[in-house]
Formats: structure tokens, C-alpha cells, sequence
């Protein structure tokens, strides 16, 4: 949580800020890459004070761990992720003007999809996961130049460059077994004279 009483709510105010804060659970991609819980994520804040609440301007800093995609290595790399995100007065309408307090049963649609400020404190953790999120890469690679794994024996190729398989046309595997069964016969056959030859010379 952010302390916003110091900022006030004079329209204008500024205030930029400078934490290091633990990622929370789950922040990346599940089974793809992401920072694990606990690391610490540096963060660069702006924060703005306007009429109908505090405009958060930011750079989130941090280690992500996943798998390359081409040859399963494990990998890390920084990510680097930017947001701005409005955090909103409940007694403010989406104009800056104050509002009654609504009734307790009465539904207010449009508020969904707001972030709000409770008590002077804003949470910032589901716009840093939406932002971590969106700069992770879907396909993480250990290197661009990663040529991955051999796809019929899983050998990895960057450290086999000249490693390769005699391709095999399946329409043509039937003949192919067919001429090695003739040419087993053909050295049966000349075995065979071969002998007959043999026994004619000894008589």
C-alpha cells in the first residue's frame, strides 16, 4: 500500500517516490516465465494529485526466471515494465466533482472497472501484475540465435551444429524394404551357383 496524505489533494501536486517492494505470488506468465515471489521489484513512481483522484505514472523493475521455449535451458533475464493508472476519490465523479454518497443498494456500473484510494492508500499490486504481464515475452528464448532441439532425438543443436538425420520420404519406406528383401535374395541365388560351380570343378 502507498501513502498519499502527503501528496494532499491540491490539484497539480507532485510527488515522485523511489521502493523496492517484494514480488507477490504469481507475478508472470504460469509455466512460461515470471518473477518469482519475494525478489525485489524497483520501483519509480510519479505521483500526480488531480480533482478526481491521484494519477500513478511508473517503472517496475525485476529479475524473471522461465524456460527457453527452443531448447528447455533455463533462463533469467530483467524485465522492465511501464504504467499509468488513475486511482480515483469515492467521493468524486469521474468529472473531479463531489458526490453524494450512494445508497447502499444502488449500483454503480461504470465503477467496475475503477481503482479506488481507501483512506488516503492506494494498492498498487494489480496494476504492476497487468503491467509485468503485458512486457514479459510469450516466447522466451535464451538467446534469438538459439537454434533449439533436434526434433527426432532431442539433441541440442547449438552445441551439435553439424548434428542431422537422413530424411526418410514415408511414401518411399515400402520400396526401400522391398529392394533390400530382393537384394538378400540375389546373394542367396549367387551363394547358391557359387556352390554348384564348386562341385562341378571337384568332379
Amino acid at each position: 500500500m502507498f501513502d498519499t496524505h502527503e501528496l494532499g489533494r491540491r490539484p497539480g501536486a507532485l510527488q515522485k517516490l523511489t521502493r523496492s517492494v517484494p514480488a507477490p505470488k504469481d507475478l508472470g506468465i504460469a509455466g512460461v516465465i515470471g518473477t518469482p515471489e519475494g525478489v525485489p521489484v524497483e520501483l519509480a513512481l510519479r505521483l500526480e494529485s488531480v480533482m478526481e483522484g491521484v494519477l500513478i505514472t511508473g517503472t517496475a523493475r525485476a529479475a524473471a526466471e522461465g524456460e527457453c521455449v527452443r531448447c528447455l535451458e533455463p533462463l533469467s533475464q530483467e524485465v522492465a515494465a511501464d504504467f499509468q493508472e488513475m486511482f480515483s476519490y469515492h467521493d468524486a465523479d469521474d468529472r473531479g466533482r463531489t458526490r453524494a454518497e450512494p445508497a447502499a443498494d444502488a449500483e454503480y456500473s461504470e465503477d467496475d472497472d475503477r481503482l479506488f484510494i481507501e483512506d488516503g492508500l492506494f494498492d498498487l499490486e494489480p496494476v504492476l501484475r497487468d503491467a509485468v504481464v503485458l512486457a514479459l515475452p510469450m516466447q522466451p528464448v535464451c538467446r534469438e540465435t538459439c537454434a533449439g532441439l533436434c526434433s527426432t532425438c532431442g539433441i541440442r543443436l547449438d552445441e551439435n551444429p553439424d548434428h542431422h538425420h537422413d530424411a526418410v520420404d514415408i511414401r518411399w519406406a515400402a520400396l526401400q524394404g522391398l529392394a533390400e528383401t530382393v537384394k538378400d535374395g540375389e546373394k542367396d541365388n549367387m551363394g547358391g551357383a557359387e556352390a554348384g560351380v564348386d562341385e562341378k570343378q571337384e568332379k
